[in-house]
């Protein structure tokens, strides 16, 4: 029954949408809320920001596209920037057709989608409503039944822009149905809706020798010819052509280098003029925003075509690349499995992960920057601190190769592979090296892969194997420094002692002889080392320590090695280091003793409370690292 009850609030909410009145109520409207009135690209860009912008790493983010797209925060900014905001407030680029370009499964098809689906939506608001005449096949803008030489005037009087003609339908309408009261004539309310083609048109090419051209245009209703005598007549012509219906909104054009020339043609006038010609009548003005999109083959062919200049010179070229930040990558693969069935398999922490380690690579080139391997990029890309760099040095990297991820491994590919291994999976649950078993697996089945290919990617597998290698040591290292958690402590009060006394040029005083000593060089290397603190960095380094525990002393908070994230990882490395041999006698003895099974028991228990991680691939992952650490 709520069911039925929230299905009812939705009815009356639509029915709550539904307007109608006169042209003449309409100008009231207009003169209350000039915004209605708006041009396609200006309502298109008021939608995006309408969503919020935040400042992330110093770059824009649009939260409109971060529901669905992720790791393309620059190129949309880029797009926003570039082409929606300019074209909102009418400059020439709005003249121009905008057409994404990329490799396959880049995010094309999302973005219109979401772009289709959010104006749909807006529509819906108040700020983003649509007012059309009554009536009219193309939703046409009331303010069109202004004569000409009165819009000026008009302009003046309420500061809105009119741009266009009225279609042959409503022009006959008025003279004929109105005797020229434009006044009288009906105007409504018109939600978008791409299912009742009202504001968005999609147009997908197939066969040439069969396609009409009828479909972009409309065509000649042969009913009615008797009745009306003329081809000429806009009664004997259906207006429901896809550049018809779009008009104040969107029109797409799927795989648009694919289309027949002949259907191409009437983009030429359409982007540039803002109109097109259909049957026997005058150009008909159209507002829309005409967006495409191709792959990089099919868009080089198409501009060594000198035949294709005029339509090239009319176009604004975005490339979409693949996404080149792991984490971003993660929240791909996570989204397109949350929409299949498959709520009972358990994915392990770090399975995706080493899919998207393998799939970025794939993506980048080398660089000739100075100690930068392929690893090391990427981790930078993905936000990580590295010895010797800053996240300063990621905009001189991506400098160095533009069409840096135009290429590379797809995430169609690796969702295909992960749905290939969550079904097989016998254990229900899958982990990392289930994984990159059938990443590896995948690529002897994938028919395009050349051999040189093959051998390059089983490299990346390798390498994410490698990370994941340090990621399985880290994580047991974590949950055994948990249950050894008295011993970091007393190894960071060690290392702080020392470190005060270091800094003040003092002794250490032993707790236990009383006896004065120098402080203990050798263990504060040992823990610095841990995370590559440098002989020449280490007195920086625990000044920073001072400051941080002197600042938390003013505050009365209690500084421990868990306040210092750098402190931390290398606290815990040290205590790890140290606990080598135990965790490795721990974890692959077949026959553990009493005070073993207990050690085990609470480190599990932790890995499934606290990481995520289900029996099977705690256990998994307890004999994965064991079998590291007696390598």
């Amino acid at each position: 029954m709520e069911f039925i009850k929230r299905l009812k609030e939705h009815q009356d909410a639509e029915r709550r949408l539904a307007w109608e009145g006169t042209f003449k109520d309409y100008i009231e409207l207009v003169r209350k809320n000039p915004q209605i009135c708006q041009l396609a690209h200006s309502r298109i860009y008021n939608m995006i920001v309408a969503a919020g912008v935040e400042a992330v790493d110093g770059q824009k983010r649009y939260k409109f596209f971060s529901r669905e797209l992720f790791g393309l925060d620059r190129t949309l900014e880029k797009l926003v920037e570039e082409y929606f905001h300019p074209a909102a407030r009418r400059l020439d680029v709005r003249k121009r057709i905008l057409l994404l370009m990329g490799p396959v499964s880049g995010g094309k098809s999302t973005l219109v989608n979401l772009l289709k689906r959010g104006l749909e939506q807006y529509t819906r608001t108040d700020a983003g409503a649509v007012y059309a005449i009554k009536g009219c096949p193309m939703h046409e803008e009331p303010l069109h039944l202004i004569p000409r030489g009165l819009r000026g005037e008009f302009q003046r009087e309420y500061g809105v822009y009119i741009e266009g003609e009225l279609c042959p339908v409503c022009r006959l309408r008025v003279e004929t149905e109105y005797s020229g009261r434009i006044e009288d004539v009906p105007v409504e309310r018109v939600l978008f809706s791409e299912e009742k083609r009202i504001g968005i048109g999609t147009f997908t090419p197939s066969d040439p020798k069969s396609q009409d051209i009828a479909e972009l245009t409309g065509s000649i209703d042969f009913s009615t010819i008797a009745e009306y005598g003329s081809e000429s007549d806009p009664r004997a012509y259906r207006f429901d052509g896809e550049l018809n219906i779009a008009n104040r909104g969107i029109m797409e054009f799927q795989e648009m280098l694919k289309c027949d020339e002949r259907f191409l043609w009437n983009l030429l006038s359409l982007s540039q003029e803002g109109n097109f010609k259909a049957g026997r009548f005058a150009l008909i003005y159209a507002d829309e925003l005409i967006i495409a999109h191709s792959n990089e083959a099919e868009y080089k062919a198409f501009i060594s075509n000198k035949k294709n200049e005029a339509l090239l010179s009319r176009m604004i070229v975005m490339k979409i690349p693949y996404n080149l930040r792991v984490s971003d990558e993660i929240k791909i693969y996570q989204k397109l499995i949350k929409q299949s069935d498959l709520k009972d398999i358990h994915i392990a922490p770090h399975a995706l992960r080493v899919a998207a380690i393998f799939s970025v690579l794939s993506r980048l080139k080398e660089s000739k920057k100075q100690g930068i391997d392929i690893v090391k990029k990427l981790k930078l890309y993905d936000g990580e601190d590295l010895e010797g760099f800053k996240q300063a040095d990621v905009a001189e990297l991506m400098a160095e190769h533009p069409d840096e991820g135009m290429s590379g491994v797809d995430p169609r590919y690796v969702i295909n592979r992960l749905c290939s291994a969550l079904i097989r999976s016998e254990t229900r649950c899958i982990g990392p090296l289930d994984v990159l078993r059938a990443l590896k697996d995948g690529l002897d089945q994938h028919p395009s892969v050349t051999p040189e290919e093959r051998e390059r990617l089983l490299n990346f597998i390798s390498l994410a194997r490698r990370e994941y290698d340090e990621i399985a040591k880290r994580e047991v290292q974590k949950a055994f420094v948990y249950s050894f958690e008295e011993s970091a402590r007393n190894l960071f009060d060690n290392y702080l002692d020392n470190v005060e006394a270091y800094c003040s040029g003092a002794k250490v005083r032993d707790p236990i002889t009383d006896e004065e000593l120098e402080p203990d060089e050798r263990l504060m290397r040992s823990i610095e080392e841990q995370i590559g603190v440098s002989e020449t960095a280490k007195k920086s380094f625990r000044e920073e320590i001072l400051i941080r525990l002197s600042s938390y002393a003013r505050k009365g908070r209690r500084f421990d090695y868990t306040a210092h994230e750098r402190l931390r990882e290398a606290i815990e490395r040290k205590l790890f280091a140290d606990l080598k041999d135990v965790i490795k006698i721990t974890t692959t003895t077949k026959t553990p003793d009493a005070e073993q099974l207990k050690r085990l028991s609470v480190v599990s228990e932790r890995l499934i409370r606290e990481y995520g991680y289900c029996p099977v691939c705690a256990s998994e992952l307890l004999r994965y690292v064991g079998s590291l650490l007696s390598r």
